[in-house]
């Protein structure tokens, strides 16, 4: 038994109810944040383990507190140790959106899904101070983790003076593309992987302690556009489009044109591929996860698609294609 676990069961001992009959490994993520399923008394809960010199947990109990105000159903936290790094969490079961959602089951989830969301657009108040602004500079950071991590360091490329004034421009106007959208509460992972299937109040929303107050389009692109799961291009606007209805009716005012909607919602896409891919080749050769590597060619092939789509984009898509960028596959 390492250090951390025994701490983790003495603090166990202290908070639950009654003497602790099991624990399991429930899930892991892209961070140092390990989860737990403990049982006691006919009951689960789940402990998240985040080591204090890595993870700082009062994000997460601050906005799970404001989530659920806003009648999301975020975890509730029971118990916790801000200075050991250690919550107890009402349990949302282990019925993960990505291993249901199939064609039958999409409408229904989605929809939950996207009603979820509205509440959180519409309900937070992008003014509060609860939540960083996610402007500019961060923007511009999530991007060069594409051209650091990825293209330098997985793929060994060294770019010219050309190549980098093409990303320059490209990281350029995508974030300024954010920046024009009305301003939200955004969950910032709204994906197939943190949210969960539950009977009541479908979805479980997870990992959204580094939520900030961004783009109208993020989330949604997070959802509709998924690493993880691909739909066609008409089904994923047909949804966007009736997001769009949707908070328009709630009373969301700068959603008027439809068209500029959908070109925000594709260039916000655009900016969070390039970061997401760049996380994943950083997983891999920092952290020891070789396992996102997988999910790099459908993520890619997002930026791909959009970027041949948008002329303020070709400079990016010729890059790719010169460098056979878009053809990479990981090794079997």
């Amino acid at each position: 038994m390492s250090e951390r676990e025994g701490l983790l069961r003495h603090w166990l001992d202290t908070v639950l109810p009654a003497p602790l009959e099991r624990i399991a490994p429930a899930s892991s993520d892209a961070s140092f944040r390990r989860y737990f399923r403990v049982w006691c008394d006919g009951q689960t809960w789940i402990v998240m383990d985040a080591p204090p010199d890595k993870e700082d947990c009062r994000p997460f109990v601050a906005i799970a507190q404001a989530l659920r105000s806003l009648g999301l159903n975020a975890p509730e936290v029971r118990a916790g140790d801000l200075d050991l790094g250690l919550l107890l969490l009402s349990d949302l079961g282990s019925r993960q959106y990505l291993a249901e959602l199939d064609q039958q089951s999409a409408p229904r989830l989605y929809d939950d899904a996207l009603e979820a969301l509205a509440r959180l657009q519409t309900g937070g108040d992008p003014g509060s101070p609860l939540l960083p602004p996610y402007d500019s500079a961060l923007l511009h950071r999530e991007m060069e983790l594409f051209r650091e991590w990825f293209l330098g360091k997985l793929l060994g490329l060294t770019l010219s003076a050309a190549e980098h004034h093409i990303l320059d421009h490209t990281f350029a106007t995508l974030a300024d593309s954010a920046l024009e959208q009305p301003r939200v509460w955004v969950h910032r992972d709204y994906h197939s992987r943190n949210l969960m299937v539950t009977d009541p109040d479908n979805p479980g929303v997870l990992d959204f302690q580094d939520a900030v107050v961004g783009a109208v389009t993020y989330d949604l692109v997070s959802l509709l556009r998924d690493c993880y799961i691909a739909w066609p291009r008409t089904q994923i606007e047909t949804w966007a489009l009736d997001h769009r209805t949707r908070l328009r009716a709630l009373g969301m005012s700068g959603l008027d044109d439809a068209g500029q909607f959908l070109r925000g919602f594709d260039l916000m896409g655009a900016q969070r591929h390039l970061k997401a891919i760049g996380i994943f080749a950083r997983l891999n050769l920092r952290d020891g996860k070789p396992g996102y590597l997988r999910d790099i060619p459908r993520t890619l092939g997002y930026v791909v698609d959009i970027a041949e789509r948008y002329p303020e984009l070709a400079g990016l898509c010729d890059l790719l294609r010169a460098r056979g960028v878009d053809r990479w596959r990981p090794a079997p």
